[in-house]
């Protein structure tokens, strides 16, 4: 083999150890710019952090989750048809589909805040073409935000307006 394969590789070896030749010549690294745990040091003034504990943790995990919901029987639901303008309501329970237009709208189940049952809905919704015969919006609908997960059809709207409690 040809010295020329062998020079590239050599120049990378010595550019990769000439920094830390570098340090120990000039004795730049010194024990003050280590990292410490301060645990472990003889510092007297060194903090160390508690860790917390498992009630802490637990309680910062639900706190993350967000509000407690419960599960609704049904949801109300608004259809538009964006040719005609005109609007239909209506109601299915958990597991039930309707029919609206060419759309199958199927409710997987609806939830609501449990402390404010008045205050929002999410609602699992299917939403199939039966024409074209694809699901043109599968997933959750939050009636307070129907635009954050809004369904996409050149004709038809769907959107959750409440849960049904009773």
């Amino acid at each position: 083999m040809t010295p020329r394969i062998f020079a590239p590789a050599l120049l990378c070896l010595l550019m990769g150890a000439m920094p830390v030749v570098a340090q120990e010549e000039d004795g730049s690294l010194s024990d003050e710019s280590l990292m410490v745990d301060p645990a472990f040091s003889d510092d007297p003034n060194a903090v160390v952090v508690i860790e917390p504990s498992a009630a802490e943790r637990e309680a910062a995990i639900a706190g993350a989750r967000g509000p407690d919901t419960a599960q609704g029987k049904g949801a109300k639901l608004r259809g538009l048809d964006k040719v005609t303008g005109q609007t239909h309501d209506f109601g299915l329970e958990n597991g039930q589909s309707a029919e609206f237009g060419r759309l199958q709208v199927r409710l997987g189940e609806c939830r609501f805040p449990a402390n404010n049952p008045a205050s929002d809905a999410y609602a699992e919704l299917t939403v199939v073409d039966t024409r074209a015969n694809n699901t043109v919006f599968s997933g959750w609908m939050i009636a307070s935000s129907p635009a954050l997960s809004a369904m996409d059809d050149p004709r038809y709207d769907v959107w959750v307006i409440s849960c049904n409690n009773a």
